[in-house]
């Protein structure tokens, strides 16, 4: 299923869905009980190395995550980011490609029963991986309670990621989408360009909403970037370094330059 605002896809193996040419250049994998290798550089950028970082999701079984030098196995409702050369056995989930950037080495999960922040129209998120720096990219749950009606909105960058559990509707001017467990998705970004919805007037693309209706939902959504996050001068560990009652975070003249 594919439109302006709204693209979707069956969990099967391999790329689905790349975005190469984006400001955030993403790929979007799954796997199904294949394994499957990952690089840790990707020279598809204008033929130049750049560095990946990669966030993961399982979404049914138990995945062994093996790196050079570690292995893991992640068993349902687990999630990771992995920014070095990487290998997948078993199991079904995503994994989402985030080229240019170099995000932690991390595991957590498995996802809880709703999200630990207040976000719009009665649904819950969670910060599952953090943007390491303001701007970088970070990895979400989202929760919907049952009779959820959001309101029609878009978002700046695209949004990746997969129903984990339970059922809704993805509600667009294009038509509406039918959202079930296990189902993987894109939501496209506004980018200020319109097409005809259903009612022959112009929408912009990417507008959506979702609804539930008698079950809830949960789901996984990746973000490319993000307007929060730690910064070279603003961080818990610099915040609260105090000098003469001074926050270090304010003394310009001893802040480390080593990092950029």
């Amino acid at each position: 299923m594919h439109n302006p605002s709204f693209s979707s896809w069956e969990l099967t193996n391999g790329l689905l869905y790349s975005y190469v040419e984006n400001r955030y250049p993403t790929k979007l994998y799954a796997f199904d009980n294949k394994p499957a290798e990952f690089s840790r550089y990707d020279d598809t950028i204008n033929g130049m190395p750049y560095a990946n970082t990669y966030f993961g999701f399982v979404f049914e079984g138990d995945t062994l995550l093996s790196t050079d030098t570690s292995e893991f196995i992640l068993k349902s409702g687990m999630y990771f980011s992995v920014n070095k050369k990487f290998e997948i056995n078993g199991g079904k989930g995503i994994i989402i490609q985030r080229l240019g950037e170099k995000g932690m080495n991390m595991i957590g999960g498995e996802i809880e029963e709703q999200g630990r922040l207040n976000y719009i129209d009665g649904c819950t998120d969670s910060l599952l991986i953090p943007p390491v720096l303001r701007g970088n990219a970070c990895l979400n749950h989202l929760h919907f309670p049952d009779k959820i009606d959001q309101t029609m909105h878009t978002h700046p960058s695209m949004r990746v990621g997969m129903v984990a559990k339970g059922k809704g509707n993805c509600v667009t001017p294009f038509g509406d989408i039918e959202l079930y467990t296990g189902q993987v998705f894109i939501i496209h970004e506004e980018t200020g360009e319109y097409s005809k919805g259903l009612s022959g007037k112009q929408y912009k693309n990417g507008s959506h909403c979702f609804q539930t209706f008698d079950s809830t939902m949960d789901v996984i959504a990746y973000h490319p970037d993000s307007d929060y996050g730690p910064q070279h001068e603003k961080h818990p560990m610099i915040n609260r370094t105090i000098v003469d009652g001074v926050s270090a975070s304010n003394i310009k003249e001893i802040q480390s330059k080593v990092i950029r």
